[in-house]
């Protein structure tokens, strides 16, 4: 009788750590789905955060954007227009309001996927190098520097640059938007950071920053990179008119010599340029450009951030 009780006692705990052992195995096939489903989804919200940041953006300072191209490329022996006002005012006498967002849907198309990609790259970039920093000794509790969300923002921009623009379009691209998109984030970050740390002025409620105080930082950040970027964005557009029927007509301002200026590469367009227009030209269109990017980065970087939490995308770069 009692090797039948130790009979059915080892089967009774065998039967149970079989049980066990199966519903362990469920729980751990069930997670292994899951996990994946849910990072996916973790992931496509992000890119739906930056691609609605991008386009709302965009779309916001379109008119701002055509005056901005316009300026930088007219005959300047034959000015149509000076100031943003009077630029505005001659578009929309012109060609009416659909001047004001012309090319706006294909700017649209390029911008969209390119800061989806952006602004979950440079999350992810910051994640990486944040682990990487505080695997070295003494760094455990680092958190990120403006040095390595600069380094992030750079990442971010090679990143959504190669992602979305066709590879022979990158290498010039690269040159003005790595500086650019790195400056951005850098300052952006950073700011929130000293306001969040030092609360000055009240600005600070419960570690949260409000929406305005949300956009002036990202006014700032707009400011400051495109002030550093500026030039190389202008030699950029120039080099690309040189390969224009007539181009040359258009950068020298002479419209009856069609010699053209034809630059061997981008050293070679700012020492041409300078020479001929003055060192000003570089900073051609700067004033409504800096009007654009006020509103644009700021509203770009907020409704990013808006968009997150409707979402509820949880990416805490600092943990």
């Amino acid at each position: 009788m009692a090797s039948e009780d130790v009979v059915g006692k080892t089967t009774s705990d065998s039967a149970v750590s079989t049980i066990v052992n199966l519903a362990e195995e469920a729980k751990l096939a069930s997670e292994g789905v899951k996990a994946p489903s849910h990072a996916l989804l973790g992931v496509c919200k992000s890119l739906v955060a930056g691609g609605v940041a991008g386009g709302v953006s965009r779309t916001a300072v379109a008119p701002l954007e055509r005056l901005k191209i316009l300026l930088q490329v007219q005959n300047p022996h034959r000015i149509k227009y000076n100031g943003t006002v009077q630029g505005l005012k001659y578009i929309w006498k012109t060609e009416g309001i659909r001047g004001l967002f012309k090319g706006n849907g294909t700017n649209c198309a390029r911008i969209v996927p390119n800061s989806a990609v952006k602004f979950f790259s440079y999350e992810q970039a910051s994640q990486g190098i944040l682990w990487l920093y505080r695997q070295q000794p003494g760094n455990e509790e680092a958190q990120l520097t403006p040095v390595l969300r600069l380094g992030a923002g750079a990442c971010a921009g090679i990143i959504a640059m190669s992602a979305t623009y066709p590879m022979d379009m990158v290498r010039g691209r690269l040159t003005v938007q790595i500086p650019y998109v790195g400056l951005n984030f850098a300052v952006y970050e950073s700011l929130k950071d000293w306001l969040i740390t030092s609360r000055p002025f009240g600005l600070v409620k419960d570690s949260e920053l409000s929406v305005t105080t949300r956009l002036a930082c990202g006014a700032a950040a707009g400011t400051v990179g495109q002030t550093v970027a500026y030039p190389l964005d202008v030699i950029r557009r120039r080099m690309q008119m040189v390969g224009w029927k007539d181009a040359a007509s258009v950068v020298t301002g002479d419209g009856r010599n069609k010699g053209a200026h034809e630059y061997t590469g981008m050293v070679d367009a700012f020492r041409k340029t300078v020479r001929h227009e003055g060192f000003g030209a570089l900073y051609k269109g700067l004033v409504p450009n800096s009007v654009k990017v006020v509103p644009s980065i700021a509203i770009a970087f907020v409704t990013y951030e808006v968009v997150k939490d409707i979402l509820g995308v949880e990416m805490r770069i600092s943990d």
